[in-house]
């Protein structure tokens, strides 16, 4: 990863070589550990003869986006449904292998890992877990105020290619200017640490920081930055699903009865989230399922990223992958000549019953 000393350059003009390494990055994943390991079970003393689909592997996260996945196992849903789960750590390779081989039957990621898929990762969008969750900040009392506004100046991302990049992008094609990955409207500058896009953009560095929550609503709070563009709440985006369910092609072929039992333990979690987002701000921290430690903002985030089940949400997941997907074919994101097919290739409907 770049650090913040490096040249500024066109966002994209490295897109092509970091591509091959995207993967679940997105939704605030965290990827420092290098291998697996046992963290937390639904009952470590247990006997994988008392659940009717054994023991199943689910990579963790610190970010909130997967909370979903560590209320089902606090809360039982993942025993009411006969799953001995267990949290693992796991960098991004692991992940992918994971999913090929159906070692994880699931992962939570979003619209970034699109192209991945296009590039033979054996997965498929098996459902979705939240809105929102990305953001765009200028300095305090910036005259930045609107996409147009960014024209000609610098944004900070987490990587080239990431989701915060895209949905930038995403939010400047749609406003009219050139997000050309050569001769784009708007250069990126990619930072290692979001602590240190922060100060880049306090000294100036950077025009605008497009980060994960939940920074830039922590220093919307402290007072030292304006938000100019939210994914929950832009209209183009506004109730659209970006934080995806993944699931292994394996398992959905081989073992449908262990996806969708998977499936309605996450969507009792979402729906418990909902209903109770001051208890599951609890659970999240008495089992330190984030690195937030700040209940009032986690019940804050958790109300603004809409957890809840919907009515005919398989339709509108399948919709939302079929915008992402023709969104980022329009910036050149996917190489697909019909984004329509390849969102059908990349949704698959589980049957929950």
């Amino acid at each position: 990863m770049l650090n913040k000393h490096r040249l500024i350059m066109e966002g994209t003009a490295i897109f092509g070589v970091l591509l091959t390494v995207l993967t679940f990055g997105g939704c605030g994943v965290s990827t420092s550990a290098p291998s697996s390991n046992t963290a937390s079970s639904d009952s470590s003393n247990s006997q994988t003869a008392d659940y009717k689909y054994g023991t199943v592997e689910f990579p963790k996260s610190s970010s909130l986006c997967s909370s979903p996945i560590g209320i089902a196992l606090a809360k039982g849903f993942f025993k009411e449904e006969g799953i001995n789960a267990k949290l693992v750590t796991a960098d991004t390779e692991t992940r992918k292998v994971g999913l090929d081989t159906g070692r994880f039957a699931v992962t939570n990621g979003d619209f970034q890992f699109f192209p991945s898929i296009e590039n033979g990762v054996k997965t498929k969008v098996v459902g979705a877990l939240n809105k929102g969750c990305i953001k765009i900040a200028v300095k305090k009392g910036s005259p930045i105020k609107t996409a147009q506004d960014l024209k000609g100046k610098t944004i900070g991302v987490d990587e080239i290619g990431g989701t915060p990049y895209e949905a930038a992008n995403l939010w400047l094609g749609d406003a009219g200017l050139n997000v050309d990955q050569k001769n784009g409207d708007v250069k990126y500058l990619p930072f290692d640490d979001a602590n240190l896009e922060f100060e880049a953009l306090q000294n100036g560095q950077i025009d605008a920081a497009a980060l994960w929550d939940p920074l830039p609503t922590m220093q919307e709070e402290k007072g030292t930055v304006d938000i100019i563009f939210d994914l929950g709440t832009n209209p183009q985006f506004a109730k659209r699903f970006c934080c995806f369910l993944y699931g292994s092609k394996k398992i959905i072929d081989e073992k449908p009865d262990e996806m969708a039992a998977i499936i309605r333990a996450l969507n009792k979690a979402r729906d418990y989230i909902a209903q109770h987002p001051e208890e599951s701000a609890d659970l999240v921290m008495q089992n330190k399922y984030s690195t937030i430690n700040d209940k009032a903002l986690i019940v804050k985030l958790f109300k603004s990223y809409d957890y809840g089940v919907q009515d005919n949400e398989q339709a509108q997941i399948q919709d939302d992958v079929k915008f992402f997907s023709e969104g980022l074919k329009s910036i050149g994101f996917l190489k697909t000549d019909n984004p329509d097919a390849f969102a059908d290739q990349v949704y698959q409907k589980i049957d929950l019953s």
